[in-house]
């Protein structure tokens, strides 16, 4: 959260190369422990597969560490390009990158090395960003320059980092001779952005990615990824699983979902029905969402969504954990709640602590609880890898 209490929206979409199943291209992002500071990294290993993915890997896994611990960008940089490997056919390095890093204060520092440039979008317009460079001498190769820029975001910027698998999308091609071209792009993206003011940076980045694709006839000529940083206002999410540990909590339950201002979901029949009873609002099953061993959805007014408990939760976790993409799976309940999630910022679980008897033996301590683990395992999971900040509540 920026000091004027913007979120940053990060998140990236990639394609890799036909025929290959490993792309050479790697976006990592975190959000350094105990500030508000964000670090996104994109890198482009020569050229594709399973080699160009490790060197990517290792030039994004070395940025990160780097300006996580605080080391000077310029001296980072330094240190990349010296210790990843130079290909005597091309005389190249082997990895390019784009470096972001995002303080507190909305100040950002980017170092870009023969990434395309990364494109600033603030109130529909490309925004140029003044960009300095200093030379670095990789090895015996002479010197390369490394470009430089410091800008300060506000509400409502995106910033949109490509790889050249989508500026040269479409090379060769009668309409396209020269490929897309990075200002061709720029010109899609803000289009788009001016149709669909609000769209996610999740789902931007899947669009761009997508045309891209298109340019190439569906068939990728290099690996394609893009990323963007979405500075706005934060989208909340609570989500309420499991009936209070004292039964004269009910109403606060049930109060907390109805006054939240933001998107609601209950998670278990038994919550589900307190809420029902508490705000005297009627619960119906949807059998037509119902979708292999997931139950079905309820619906309820006022609440965005209504599902099982544990083994939705527990689905859950394992998309976030596993799957590239949930925008391609079945649209069961699990699906329907990670699709939220990840278009939301700030998520707050309110976790009930009364121990369901057909969870778990109640003799054994409240902290053993299924769903209490299950969802501090999912708070996690949302804040590291997703950079969300996710919270829980017990009552």
């Amino acid at each position: 959260m920026l000091t004027d209490n913007s979120f940053i929206e990060v998140d990236y979409h990639r394609h890799s190369k036909n025929g290959q199943s490993v792309a050479g291209d790697v976006f990592v992002s975190h959000r350094v422990s105990g500030t508000d500071r964000t670090i996104c990294v994109l890198a482009d290993g020569l050229g594709s597969g399973i080699k160009a993915n490790v060197l990517a890997t290792l030039t994004a896994t070395m940025a990160m560490k780097y300006v996580s611990s605080d080391i000077d960008l310029f001296r980072a940089s330094e240190i990349i390009m010296k210790t990843l490997p130079i290909c005597k056919v091309r005389n190249i390095g082997y990895s390019t990158f784009s470096i972001f890093d995002i303080k507190h204060d909305g100040m950002v520092d980017v170092v870009e090395f023969d990434n395309p440039p990364f494109v600033l979008i603030r109130d529909h317009k490309k925004i140029e960003v003044d960009k300095q460079s200093f030379k670095v001498t990789p090895g015996n190769l002479g010197p390369r320059d490394v470009w430089h820029s410091r800008f300060r975001v506000k509400r409502g910027d995106r910033a949109i980092i490509l790889s050249d698998g989508i500026t040269q999308s479409g090379i060769g091609t009668p309409t396209m001779p020269l490929g897309w071209t990075d200002d061709a792009a720029a010109v899609y993206t803000i289009d788009l952005c001016k149709r669909r003011q609000d769209i996610s940076a999740r789902s931007l980045a899947r669009q761009i990615t997508a045309r891209a694709l298109q340019n190439d006839g569906y068939r990728a000529r290099d690996d394609m990824t893009c990323a963007v940083i979405y500075v706005r206002k934060p989208r909340r999410t609570m989500i309420i699983t499991g009936p209070p540990i004292d039964k004269k909590k009910d109403c606060e339950l049930a109060n907390l979902i109805e006054t939240f201002d933001g998107r609601r979901i209950i998670c278990g029949g038994t919550t589900a029905n307190i809420v029902a009873r508490e705000l005297d609002k009627t619960l119906n099953v949807d059998l037509s969402m119902m979708a292999g061993d997931i139950p079905p959805i309820s619906r309820m007014s006022g609440v965005d969504l209504v599902t099982e408990g544990i083994l939705t939760l527990t689905r859950c976790v394992d998309i976030l954990e596993n799957s590239p993409n949930p925008d391609v799976l079945d649209p069961n309940a699990a699906v329907q709640i990670v699709r939220i999630l990840l278009d939301s910022d700030i998520i707050e679980f309110v976790v009930g602590t009364k121990i369901n008897d057909a969870h778990q033996d109640p003799n054994l301590p409240v902290e053993l609880d299924i769903r209490k683990n299950l969802l501090k395992k999912f708070v996690g999971l949302l804040n590291r890898k997703y950079l969300k900040q996710a919270s829980m509540t017990y009552i």
